[in-house]
């Protein structure tokens, strides 16, 4: 990372769960695939609760959850015939959550650099991103294709952090389980959303600010940086 050069610093993004609400849409996703298959659907409540570590668990958990024991072929064809589903409308319900434009907008006004780190394949990520109209803040998204390693790995967040400028102070910002380990591991002040789609109680985790909505990020921010400042040494 280098030093401050008149920007404030990096900020890297989690993206569901933190800046969009995608459930609607991998929900549907599931759902048509469910249908195909003869299946009851999954509805949103039961696939906010499946998502995580990416298309492929996801697939297998909803298909474990309408009674399908995993066999690797047919399993494979079912999250190859979901990417072709949940791509062909990726972003059709998907929404930013309240306040995210208005917190995102006045973060660039200020110079932060900014950036999309998610273990969501990056050409779907940066088609949510594009088609909510929100590329024009980061200078990345970056999905666990991107760099061929993903959450909770952190060189995956640091990688990402380079690529967004790799302007010092860095924070990473995310709603779940992996994102606080993925911060902490990096060494990485973490600032964690707790509307997301976490498994878990993120309480105790280590992150070093739980906020419940965007619009606490930005004093969030500032309190995270005044704890990390390191102290004048005595005269």
């Amino acid at each position: 990372m280098t030093a401050p050069t008149g920007q404030p610093g990096t900020i890297i993004f989690d993206l569901d769960g933190t800046l969009v609400d995608s459930v609607p849409d991998l929900a549907g996703s599931l759902d048509t695939l469910m249908a195909e298959k003869g299946l009851s659907p999954i509805g949103v409540d039961l696939a906010r609760r499946l998502i995580g570590h990416g298309i492929p668990n996801l697939v297998r958990r909803a298909l474990t959850e309408r009674g399908v024991a995993w066999e690797e072929e047919a399993g494979q064809a079912a999250i190859k015939r979901f990417t072709e589903i949940y791509g062909s409308r990726v972003a059709q319900e998907t929404r930013p959550y309240a306040d995210v434009v208005a917190v995102l907008t006045a973060l660039k006004a200020e110079g932060w650099k900014m950036g999309v780190c998610t273990n969501k394949m990056e050409r779907f990520a940066r088609a949510v991103v594009e088609q909510l109209d929100l590329a024009a803040f980061f200078e990345i998204v970056a999905g666990p294709d991107t760099f061929k390693i993903g959450k909770p790995d952190p060189r995956h967040l640091t990688e990402t952090a380079k690529a967004a400028g790799g302007v010092e102070p860095l924070l990473y910002v995310g709603d779940s389980e992996v994102d606080i380990a993925t911060g902490v591991a990096a060494g990485v002040p973490v600032i964690a959303l707790t509307y997301g789609y976490t498994k878990t109680s993120l309480e105790g985790l280590g992150a070093d600010r739980l906020i419940d909505s965007f619009a606490e990020l930005p004093a969030a921010i500032r309190e995270v940086l005044a704890d990390r400042a390191p102290v004048a040494a005595a005269s």
